[in-house]
């Protein structure tokens, strides 16, 4: 990708993402998706004003994490428990976390590591196959045992809709999401390239978009 391009996609996607928080009266957080995208892209995208930075696999995390300077680093996506150890005091927020085990591990390393891990739930809100995330009728639990946990601090909730889904999928995340804000819950992670900007209009304060500022990837 020329520079030129990426300039102008960081651009369009944080104009885009400013007019939509805009019009909700909200902040939200532009998270740059960096999977497959090589360490000197985003560097470039971080000299460009991309602050937080998203990955989705554990070993591009670690392959990347010194080359990349300046980020704030999130994990996204699938998280396998036996790779919770890269992460732990390490990122500033796992947003991926679908299940008590992977959470009471995130917990177990934190509180050796003497730090405090910031985590989201994930919730498979569309009840699909193909996701992970926990089904929508054990979220409620799942948000509150985390909450019990040393050594975490419960941000908030994250999720992937289905594609072109109804607005009332949004609307349920939205209210999954409200029961238990107050005090460090406070971000709802929501939102692609396809979809950041409706995700905004439905309560979103933090959207994770790839293509849209790197361009489609395998």
């Amino acid at each position: 990708m020329v520079t030129d391009e990426l300039k102008r996609n960081i651009e369009s996607v944080k104009s885009r993402v400013e007019r939509a928080a805009a019009r909700v009266g909200r902040s939200v957080t532009l998270v740059a998706a960096t999977k497959t995208v090589p360490p000197d892209i985003v560097n470039a995208a971080i000299g460009m004003g991309i602050t937080d930075v998203g990955e989705n696999r554990v070993n591009e995390y670690v392959g990347k994490r010194d080359a990349v300077k300046g980020a704030n680093w999130h994990f996204i996506g699938t998280l396998q428990t036996n790779k919770v150890k890269y992460l732990v005091g390490n990122v500033e927020l796992i947003q991926s976390v679908a299940s008590a085990r992977t959470a009471d591990e995130i917990s177990r390393l934190a509180v050796k590591r003497g730090v405090v891990q910031r985590v989201l739930v994930e919730i498979n809100i569309g009840g699909e196959t193909s996701k992970t995330g926990a089904e929508k009728s054990d979220a409620d639990a799942l948000i509150e045992y985390v909450r019990t946990l040393d050594g975490v601090e419960l941000k908030g909730v994250m999720a992937i809709p289905p594609r072109d889904c109804e607005a009332a999928v949004y609307r349920e995340l939205y209210a999954v999401y409200a029961r238990h804000a107050g005090g460090a819950f406070d971000t709802l992670s929501v939102g692609m390239s396809a979809d950041y900007e409706r995700a905004i209009e439905y309560g979103s304060n933090m959207v994770r978009v790839g293509a849209a500022i790197f361009g489609a990837r395998g």
